[in-house]
């Protein structure tokens, strides 16, 4: 939840318009904010008409998005990342380098592909996470002893050491986000890991 180690995918029309997607047209008419008529609901309950609906920032309409988890998922896992990376004094850390050195330190000599499905990236996500890490002195990549075709990660003195100064902040940040959920946080949990599961 921190740092992207889980991603979620949104419902498929927030994705296609996320992604520049054109998706289908209805879901696109109903992303680009243009007027619709009337509103209608997918479920039982009391339904709200999508004008009246003001509960993103500056009264901005939402319109389905407003009961839409998958958009909800993303706002928090933005700003709990922002949070972490403002705590950790390094703006500049982009989400899933934390995690995929956490797993290293804890699994060295671990291969792309390994490391890709720890932390739910998939080889197009994951190697410009590794290329990065890598560029900047954290993370060496070498030829397996066993396999020459697979390629083996460990952290670098320097990685570690950065691994190491991030985690007094890791742990604060998720003091925060423990005082946040409360006691409600094994049941959160285990609807985050239902969902992962159920979607990966």
């Amino acid at each position: 939840m921190v740092w992207g180690q889980t991603v979620i995918h949104c419902d498929r029309r927030v994705a296609d318009h996320e992604a520049g997607g054109q998706g289908n047209d209805g879901a696109m008419a109903e992303l680009s904010g243009k007027p619709k008529r009337g509103w209608k609901r997918k479920t039982s309950r009391t339904a709200v008409p999508v004008a009246a609906r003001t509960d993103g920032a500056e009264g901005i309409r939402l319109g389905d998005l407003g009961d839409a988890i998958g958009f909800h998922l993303r706002l928090a896992q933005d700003a709990s990342f922002r949070a972490f990376a403002s705590q950790a004094g390094m703006r500049e850390l982009k989400p899933g380098r934390f995690a995929a050195m956490t797993v290293i330190h804890a699994n060295p000599g671990v291969t792309q592909a390994e490391l890709g499905r720890a932390i739910a990236r998939d080889k197009s996500s994951v190697t410009p996470v590794i290329q990065e890490l890598e560029r900047r002195g954290l993370v060496q990549r070498l030829r397996s002893p066993s396999d020459r075709r697979s390629i083996t990660l460990t952290l670098t003195a320097t990685g570690e050491e950065t691994l190491r100064r991030l985690a007094a902040p890791a742990a604060e940040h998720d003091r925060k986000l423990d005082e946040i959920i409360g006691r409600q946080k094994p049941e959160f949990i285990r609807l985050l890991k239902k969902i992962a599961d159920t979607l990966a």
